[in-house]
């Protein structure tokens, strides 16, 4: 590996795993793989680890499509707190981008999975985008080339 990192995942706490799972997967096309129990008594570390103070119990479920990896983690304990970033000028990670065939048939289709459209996101920045909120608020952006003028 010689110092050079080798991207793994992002990690995407959730509030509701089935519901996160139908937006990712159903909507975005991911598929799931390996999935873990954790808690205190099977990973003794895993409060350290998590920065978080004991005791812990979550569901760690990753979903993947193509190279990317997504671990969306359910707190049962202790319960999630806070918000997503809500702008793309918050400190922190701000959205996940997608690249999608249609900008508008993408939104729709992941509204009827939980996703809510941003009002006034839609733009063409040389390229057709327009962001959502996942089913917690985490920012997700679609992104199409712009359709070809008819000749």
């Amino acid at each position: 590996m010689d110092d050079e990192a080798v991207p793994s995942h992002l990690g995407l706490c959730v509030a509701d795993l089935e519901r996160s799972l139908r937006f990712y997967c159903d909507g975005l096309g991911f598929e799931p793989s390996a999935a873990f129990e954790l808690d205190d008594t099977t990973v003794p570390a895993i409060a350290r680890g998590l920065e978080l103070d004991g005791p812990v119990s979550v569901t760690s479920q990753f979903v993947q499509l193509g190279a990317m990896k997504i671990e969306l983690l359910h707190y049962r304990t202790p319960q999630p707190t806070g918000r997503p970033s809500n702008n793309r000028a918050q400190l922190g990670f701000t959205h996940l981008s997608f690249h999608v065939d249609d900008v508008d048939a993408a939104a729709a289709r992941l509204v009827g999975y939980g996703g809510t459209i941003l009002p006034d996101t839609r733009a063409d920045v040389g390229v057709e985008i327009v962001f959502l909120a996942d089913p917690d608020g985490a920012r997700i952006e679609l992104m199409a080339p712009k359709p070809r003028p008819q000749t």
